[in-house]
């Protein structure tokens, strides 16, 4: 490993070379940023107790998600306007996240096609956004699914869009190229009545689309243990705690405040995911160890490619599971499965260190 920090250099390079309403977009969150800028000092906040006269001679922390072999838990969450990044975009990105042998999870609203994206022997799952008329959004699941996505992703959190504050000057869609979006919608999508995103979205539509999709469905957006639970007893095969980067209802919670209680609630019976402002191997020491099987990155991977294109991605995932090799080393864990509950102190409460929840 290198003795300076690539992903902390990453959002100020980007930020150079991104034209500056991408920039600004890639940045915001919803109205006045709370949540956004909260998101990694809430993984800063968690401390380890780690343990020691453990054999650390071999760490490994490759696992499986949702059946699939992984190099690591970290994972590259779904993002759009990658094509304003990089020219290739979401191609580009899939070749390196196999490269490093992780899983992508590909916004609905890509600029690349499902096709090619599946050209490059990535693993990836679909994100979506059910749509009123549930018909509607059919063309595209099916589309996916044939190319090879082997999970989709419900993203429950967006009934509308959160306001974001965005000056008086150009924006990233007065910016945005045709090729930068939706290269696998009908061409009639956005035109008809229901194509608009559901809001009524219930239970029944994680059956609903388990059921058309023929592959295992993961609710995105889950920050409550009781909607965990519902999730769960409707068919989900994995649930996934996530703000949405703070850009949907600004002053929602840290997702590394929401994270325990969700697996208390559903992790024994299935696999629980988080994303949101991690940014170290430390910060998926802690997620692995309050429960999580996969953390994923947002934004980083973005900067990345714009940065550096296809080495920057790869460079970043390879940097940061170097980083969390060297933790579980240092923690006590050879594997992901000894990453237990016991390593995290929770130092919230006027400074009095306390082992979180013993439950393992």
């Amino acid at each position: 490993m290198t003795d300076d920090r690539y992903v902390e250099s990453l959002a100020g390079r980007a930020g150079e070379v991104l034209p500056e309403p991408v920039a600004r977009y890639v940045a915001q969150g919803a109205r006045d940023g709370l949540t956004a800028a909260e998101a990694v000092a809430a993984w800063d906040r968690w401390r380890f107790l780690p343990q020691v006269l453990r054999d650390v001679t071999a760490v490994d922390p490759a696992t499986t998600l949702l059946g699939a072999d992984v190099s690591s838990p970290l994972g590259v969450a779904p993002t759009t306007m990658q094509r304003a990044a990089h020219p290739e975009g979401e191609v580009a990105m899939a070749r390196a996240v196999a490269a490093a042998g992780s899983l992508l999870v590909l916004s609905s609203n890509a600029g690349s096609t499902f096709e090619s994206v599946g050209e490059t022997g990535v693993t990836w799952w679909l994100q979506m956004y059910v749509t009123a008329d549930r018909s509607a959004c059919l063309p595209l699941l099916e589309r996916a699914v044939a190319a090879g996505a082997r999970g989709v992703v419900l993203t429950a959190d967006t009934p509308v869009v959160g306001t974001k504050y965005d000056g008086t000057g150009p924006t990233v869609w007065d910016l945005a190229e045709p090729g930068w979006l939706h290269a696998n919608f009908p061409g009639t999508y956005g035109t008809r009545p229901g194509d608009e995103k559901a809001t009524d979205l219930g239970p029944q539509d994680v059956d609903w689309l388990a059921k058309a999709a023929s592959v295992p469905v993961v609710v995105k957006g889950v920050l409550q243990p009781a909607d965990a639970r519902r999730c769960v007893d409707a068919g989900a095969a994995a649930v996934w705690v996530s703000n949405h980067g703070g850009r949907q209802l600004d002053g929602a919670a840290a997702t590394a405040d929401c994270l325990l209680g969700v697996v208390d609630e559903v992790g024994g019976s299935v696999e629980v995911y988080v994303d949101g402002g991690v940014r170290s191997g430390r910060h998926g020491l802690a997620a692995l160890a309050l429960g999580a099987r996969g953390v994923f990155l947002g934004w980083p991977p973005v900067w990345a490619l714009a940065v550096d294109g296809q080495p920057g991605v790869e460079r970043l995932l390879n940097d940061l599971r170097e980083e969390l090799v060297e933790a579980m080393t240092l923690a006590g864990a050879p594997g992901v499965g000894r990453v237990v509950r016991s390593l995290l102190a929770d130092a919230s409460s006027r400074g009095a260190l306390r082992v979180a929840n013993e439950r393992q």
